[in-house]
């Protein structure tokens, strides 16, 4: 469950997979512009994993929810679906990078003029003897502050 103010569902997601992932590749090497083992390298790393789902926000005309918090619950959705595909046992990987805004890729995954990419989640099976936590780890007091009087 994520917030959805107004019950917009503010947001689609793209099944990626087979030779749409070669294709993303190509969009990848086209809206960069890389020739010989940089396109090659660009091009291979949809092929990472054997199922991308591309999360899309679709801004919604609403006069009591803006753009901005549209895209925020389009996000939820995108963080909510790895959470579950990790708990399921899959590997997830929320991919971003330079080319989630090009004209290219957004051509392929056939967006509208009222929709934004927000990424990929790169799904695939992990070995047990990977699944294990490599963020650092940080100290709260660092993150949470109290709003006194």
């Amino acid at each position: 469950m994520v917030a959805d103010h107004g019950s917009l569902r503010p947001w689609r997601l793209v099944e990626v997979r087979g030779d749409a992932r070669r294709r993303l590749g190509e969009a990848f090497v086209a809206a960069g512009g890389l020739t010989g083992r940089d396109a090659e390298s660009l091009a291979a790393k949809p092929l990472r994993a054997s199922l991308l789902i591309a999360i899309v926000a679709k801004e919604v005309p609403s006069i009591k929810v803006p753009a901005w918090e549209q895209e925020a619950a389009a996000s939820g959705v995108a963080h909510a679906l790895s959470l579950l595909l990790d708990e399921a046992g899959w590997g997830v990987m929320w991919r971003t990078g330079g080319h989630v805004r090009s004209v290219e890729v957004h051509a392929m995954h056939g967006l509208a003029a009222n929709e934004k990419l927000l990424g990929w989640l790169y799904v695939g099976g992990v070995e047990e003897r990977e699944r294990h936590d490599k963020r650092a780890k940080f100290d709260a007091d660092e993150v949470i502050i109290e709003l006194t009087t």
